[in-house]
């Protein structure tokens, strides 16, 4: 199909996991038959459009945005790289991240400090770790979601291009219920709440760092509930985000005053407990839900790194009084029928042609605070 497009102008959504990478990086990824000389003449001869817009190969692009390519530009030579040989011990650590496999999935506890995929100076990562769970001329596997670097846990990778559309389906229509663990600085008020709170790209981070923004932010709603707590030092807490912003449950915790123990970049120095506690960020993917195009249901739980169960030890958290079971509630923000199926489609059908994906570009403005709201139909209770 790409040669037949390749005779005419092509347009695509920029996707979810390409938010914030470089234009001409999103070719190496998407259209590697595209050299870069061509992609630099396209972008000086004005050929190259992004929402209608002129674009130089180092401009950054967001996940929803249209880019317009003209046709040809394709190199015989180039194409999809070969299968990279991985070193001994490249295979051993994808092999130790496994916890389950199934006919369309492969499920890893990704470790705090892997990224999830390459960019600048950054060489090692699971995208690149992939090859170790092919066999023979079995497809590539593709990553459908990510995670933070320094966030560890479940992340599940699909075996097949259908399985991706499927799973990418899900994540997309909001039916994949994803459950966190993280220890945040201090105790809030509110035991068990909803943080609804608009995010967007913060001015003059180079779309590295977010923040609330009520007037342009796109809309982001994080679940939490409060677990156990030492003290007013330190609470765990469950989160379950019913949105899928970058950053999303980092932002929001510090945007409450509770910034995840840990994260510096959010949390400032305040983010940083003395004595034993780590300091390494203390959110960990600790549960997926999500329907299978061939398995049913997966259902399934990482243990915890060993900074973070140290952690816990240390606070006299049990990590047994939690089963980390997804946060009652409506199942997802309000949002229309026709909404869902037009993201379910366009992510499917990204997944099925070129990776291609649906989400709205987001303005940056003044930050706001925002305030949890009690879970709905509960008490919001007091402190323990």
């Amino acid at each position: 199909m790409m040669k037949e497009a390749s005779q005419e102008v092509r347009q695509f959504t920029v996707a979810p996991d390409d938010d914030g990478v470089r234009l001409d990086r999103w070719f190496k990824r998407n259209l590697p038959q595209i050299g870069f000389g061509t992609v630099s003449k396209w972008a000086r001869t004005g050929q190259l459009r992004v929402d209608g817009k002129r674009v130089k190969p180092e401009d950054r692009l967001a996940a929803g945005q249209v880019l317009r390519v003209p046709p040809g530009g394709e190199d015989k030579a180039r194409g999809p790289k070969p299968r990279r040989e991985l070193t001994e011990e490249e295979i051993t650590l994808a092999e130790g991240m496994v916890i389950r496999q199934t006919k369309s999935a492969i499920v890893l506890n990704k470790p705090p400090g892997l990224a999830t995929q390459g960019g600048t100076k950054t060489h090692n990562h699971v995208d690149g770790l992939l090859d170790a769970y092919t066999d023979g001329d079995a497809p590539r596997p593709r990553l459908v979601h990510r995670l933070d670097k320094d966030t560890s846990g479940v992340l599940l990778i699909a075996r097949t291009p259908g399985s991706a559309a499927s799973f990418s389906k899900r994540f997309s229509g909001r039916s994949a219920r994803k459950i966190y663990w993280a220890l945040v600085v201090g105790v809030p008020d509110v035991p068990e709440g909803t943080i609804d709170a608009p995010l967007a790209k913060q001015p003059g981070t180079g779309g590295e760092k977010m923040h609330v923004d009520e007037e342009n932010g796109a809309r982001a709603v994080t679940r939490y509930r409060v677990v156990d707590k030492a003290g007013k030092s330190t609470a765990w807490v469950e989160l379950e985000p019913m949105t899928g912003r970058t950053h999303q449950l980092r932002v929001h915790m510090a945007a409450i005053g509770h910034p995840i123990v840990g994260d510096g970049k959010y949390g400032g120095r305040d983010a940083f407990l003395t004595g034993t506690i780590s300091r390494k960020m203390h959110l960990h993917a600790r549960r997926l839900v999500i329907d299978s195009p061939d398995d049913g249901k997966i259902d399934v739980t990482a243990e915890l790194p060993e900074h973070f169960a140290a952690s816990m030890q240390a606070l006299g958290f049990d990590p047994a009084a939690s089963k980390a079971d997804p946060i009652k509630g409506d199942e997802t923000p309000e949002r229309s029928k026709a909404e869902k199926k037009q993201a379910a489609r366009a992510h499917a059908k990204q997944y099925r042609k070129a990776r291609r994906g649906e989400r709205r570009s987001r303005s940056p403005a003044a930050a706001g605070k925002p305030k949890a709201k009690p879970a709905k139909n509960k008490p919001a209770g007091r402190r323990k």
